[in-house]
């Protein structure tokens, strides 16, 4: 878990997250905020493929940062919050 999330453009997807219609103004369906966003809004970003951009955020949901969403067939991304707080707390706490 330690070196899955510190990887910079994994960093980068999880800041830009925080505030996805400043990031992300279009290219998803639903709602951003509420919903998420697709691997592809993230591959474009990035400047990566889609299939990059998946693997990225495959291992922040794995280590439980991110949560999905199915929205037309189409895996939409978001920050969990809650696991994010949690996981800085341990590593406050000397973790």
């Amino acid at each position: 878990m330690l070196r899955t999330p510190a990887g910079r453009r994994r960093l980068e997807i999880l800041e830009w997250l925080k505030d996805p219609l400043a990031h992300f103004p279009d290219g998803c369906h639903g709602d951003p905020v509420e919903d998420g966003v697709t691997a592809d809004a993230v591959a474009a970003k990035l400047g990566v493929s889609p299939e990059v951009a998946e693997t990225h955020l495959g291992l922040l949901v794995n280590i439980g940062v991110l949560r999905t969403k199915l929205i037309r067939q189409h895996a939409h991304y978001r920050r969990d919050e809650m696991r994010i707080a949690e996981v800085a707390r341990m590593f406050e706490k000397g973790w």
